[in-house]
């Protein structure tokens, strides 16, 4: 059974993702959706198997793009940050883009 975060962490991690790091979301969502147009993405969504992502194509359009966690599924707060990471370092990789480093 899939593990469901409190709402107040889902919350609290979508208001971080979306207000501080739009092009991690972008970047993500190119790595993994079905689309190369991408201009926009945001955060919608968690729970123990992975994320969720809407993104704008180029002509208004969008996509859901639902990405399992790397390292499997989770059930921990601090695990989230860890799995976004991973995502967003494998995203770069897949994309040719330079990772910035992570604090």
């Amino acid at each position: 059974m899939t593990f469901r975060f409190d709402d107040t962490v889902v919350r609290g991690v979508l208001g971080h993702m979306n207000a501080d790091h739009t092009g991690d979301n972008l970047l993500i969502a190119r790595a993994y959706g079905a689309a190369d147009d991408y201009t926009a993405a945001v955060m919608t969504g968690f729970d123990g198997d992975g994320g969720d992502w809407l993104a704008t194509r180029g002509d208004g359009t969008t996509d859901v793009v639902r990405v399992p966690w790397p390292g499997g599924p989770i059930e921990e707060r601090p695990h989230v940050r860890r799995e976004i990471v991973a995502l967003y370092d494998e995203a770069c990789a897949r994309l040719g883009v330079p990772p910035r480093p992570h604090s």
